[in-house]
This record gives structure tokens, sequence and C-alpha cells, in this order.
């Protein structure tokens, strides 16, 4: 898309929801750079635990690499219980994937999946194959105002929501005002609650790149003012609740109402494959079911995607889910014991190291990749420019002697970490 240049900000395009151009041209040479130094696109094969052997050769000559990437947070990615959950389900029905769009033929696995999830976290699930093709079918049926009495909300989005909820501004704004505040600016979201009869504000629960979404806060607009919230949890599943909820359900009522929607991943914490949405009631399941064009005119998950979530149903329905969602919080104290980061004090498994100039950031990330830790180096777009950093995501499955040693490598690679002041603990 042509869009103008404006003097005033640097060559920024000036189209209000798409620069595709700008950032491609801005990011390209740090993805030039991080690809050189083997820090994206790297392959790997699974061995246990958290560690996985380097590279695509023989696996006798690979190196042996402790992972700080994935998101599996309570380790459940590799379990045994999720892995053989696939394998039946693709014997069971001597498939793995059935090529129609769901509103035709669907696997009987997959309504007992939907079942399942919908009693656990009191809500109605759809399944859908990933948390983006949930929010791809979910943003525009809510721009219609087929969810707010048939009136159009204006859609409200925090502005470092994640890619997956960003992306679809341009459609929705086909069908209605879109706006985008500050980072949990509750104060200006309030104000365009009073100042426009219907609002609906996106957000994610937890960010990808640390922090989460002031749960509380935004429930209370909603009972004041009707606000309808759109909450992307996807790295906030499984991390809290008997359960699982996660951290946004697990902060509603026992039954979510019609003002409220979360997205949610079948990965990540929950250690399946694919996306769910968490509706409050029967006409938005149908609603949905009908018209959300994943569901409608796109296959399903895939067999094993299915049966792995069903085999992560059973983890989460007994002890063992506590016991991992316990040993997660004990390795994140550990972590915020050794290394002060902006996140320190809150119960969430991300933690950022700030590092400012991109070269530097991903010279320190190939320093701890030759040490023997595989850790996110994030740049422009996934952050701003100039404040590049290395994304830590601590898991259950981690060795307490392993996150010891990547701390110790981070504060001799990172000394001014530990200069940086104790920010206040979040309230969950």
């Amino acid at each position: 898309m042509n869009q103008r240049i404006t003097p005033s900000d640097g060559g920024r395009p000036a189209g209000r929801f798409r620069n595709t151009s700008y950032v491609l041209n801005k990011s390209r040479p740090y993805f030039d750079a991080a690809h050189a130094n083997g820090l994206m696109a790297v392959q790997g094969r699974s061995t246990t635990g958290r560690t996985f052997l380097l590279g695509a050769g023989p696996l006798d000559a690979r190196s042996q690499v402790i992972d700080f990437v994935r998101c599996s947070y309570l380790g459940l990615d590799n379990h045994p219980v999720v892995v053989s959950g696939a394998i039946e389900a693709i014997e069971a029905h001597r498939s793995l994937h059935w090529s129609c769009a769901r509103t035709r033929l669907n696997f009987d696995l997959l309504a007992e999946l939907e079942a399942t999830l919908s009693e656990m976290f009191c809500a109605r699930i759809l399944a859908f194959s990933s948390v983006m093709l949930a929010n791809l079918g979910a943003l525009p049926i809510l721009a219609s105002g087929e969810l707010t009495g048939g009136r159009k909300p204006v859609v409200v989005f925090d502005r470092i929501a994640h890619i997956s909820l960003a992306y679809h501004k341009p459609v929705i704004a086909d069908e209605t005002r879109v706006e985008t505040i500050a980072h949990n600016d509750v104060d200006a979201l309030e104000r365009l609650c009073r100042d426009n009869p219907v609002v609906a504000y996106v957000c994610d629960g937890v960010y990808s790149m640390g922090g989460n979404a002031p749960i509380k806060e935004l429930h209370q607009l909603q009972e004041r003012y009707g606000l309808f919230l759109y909450i992307d949890d996807a790295h906030g599943i499984s991390l809290f609740g008997r359960q699982g909820q996660g951290f946004a359900r697990s902060q509603f009522p026992q039954m979510l109402d019609d003002r409220t929607i979360i997205a949610a991943s079948l990965g990540k914490g929950f250690g399946a494959s694919g996306g769910m949405l968490m509706l409050g009631t029967a006409d938005q399941e149908d609603l949905f079911r009908r018209y959300s064009i994943p569901h409608a005119f796109s296959a399903a998950a895939n067999l094993a995607a299915v049966g792995a979530a069903l085999g992560s149903c059973r983890i989460h329905r007994s002890a063992e889910l506590g016991q991992r969602q316990r040993r997660l919080a004990q390795r994140i104290d550990l972590f915020d014991r050794r290394v002060t980061t902006a996140e320190q004090g809150n119960s969430l498994p991300i933690r950022m190291i700030a590092i400012g100039p991109e070269a530097k950031a991903i010279a320190i990330a190939r320093k701890l990749l030759d040490a023997g830790f595989y850790t996110s180096v994030t740049f422009f777009p996934t952050v701003g420019q100039g404040k590049a950093g290395i994304r830590v995501c601590i898991t259950a499955d981690h060795g307490i002697s392993e996150i010891e040693r990547l701390c110790d490598c981070i504060l001799e690679n990172v000394a001014e970490t530990t200069d940086k002041p104790r920010l206040k603990p979040a309230l969950f």
C-alpha cells in the first residue's frame, strides 16, 4: 500500500493502521544480524527437560543447549501424557486431518475437547488451530456490533497489544472507529467510556514482552460503564487457577458474562497446540460457529493437536498441575533473587533483560548461546527502536542449576542489570 511520508516524523509512514514498508526497512538490519549470528531460525532436536541438540547434522556431533525460548511454562509440551494423547487420537481416526470447513464436519474428539474445556473454564469454548486465527475470527464480529446489542463499539487497543491482535486494526476500522491508548492507561480508557455509549477494549492478559493487564481495574470499568473486554491470555493460560484457568479467567466471576471474551493458547502453558475462545453465552457461541471466518471457511486443528490437548486436560484436572505451578513459582523467585528486571516480583514467567542498542543485544545473546543458553533477542518491531533486550522464558522444567548458571552468565555479560532499582511487584 502506498503511504504518505511526512517530514515531522522522521520518515515514518502516515498510514494510520499499517506501516509495513517502514517496519521492513528499519528492522531488516537487525534481522540480518540476528540470523548471521545463529540466533534466529535455529534448528534442533528435543532431548529431555528444557535441553535440545543444536543444529541439523549428525546427532552425536551436535552441542546440547538449554532452552529459555519456548513458552511451555509448565513443561507440558514433551509430557508423555500429552505426546501419547496425540498419537492415540491419530490412531483412533487413522487420519491426521479432515479437509473441510467446521460448518460441515468435525472430529468427535474435537467436540469432546471443547466440552471438556468448557467444563474446566466455566465458559463456552471454541477451539481453533491457532490463537491468531481465533482473533481473526472474533475481532470483526466484535467490531460489527453483534456482541453489543447492535451498536458498534469504539474498539480501543492497548498500544503494545500483541501483533496477533493489532494486525486486525485495518479490518476493524472498516467497521467502526478504532483508537489506541498508552499501555495499561486505565484513565484514558475511562475517558473513552464516559464519552462514548459503547466501548470495547482489546489487550493481552500477560504480555509477551513482560507485564500484565490490570484485570481488576478493567473489571471495575466493565461494571461501571458496560465496557466490553477482549483479552488475549495466550501467555497466562494454565499458570493460575485450580484447573489452569489462567491469569485473566481466574480473576473473573465463576461464569463468564456476555461482555467478556478471553482468547488463549492451547500451546504455551497448556502444552499442546492450537488456540481457543472463551465465550459467555449460547448466542455468542452460535454466532461464532456460523460467522467466524476460520470456523466457517477453514479446517479445524488437526487430530494430533486435539489429542494432545485432551491429554493436557487430564493433567490439568489432576494434582500434578498444582505441583507444576508451584515449581514454576519457585524458579521464577530464584531468577528474581539473582537478576533484577522490570518484571521482578510479579508471578509471571517472562523476564526481559533490558540492553538498549540492537547490536549489543545481539552480541550478548550470542555469548549466552556460546555458553549453552538459547534466549530470545528482541528488537524492533517487537520492541521500540533502541530498546532491544533479551527475553528469558522460565519454566517448571528448568533445573535449579540451569537457572543458576544462566543467571551467572547474564550477570557476567550484563552487569548493569544489577544496578537497576527494584520495581513495585504486580498485584497478582
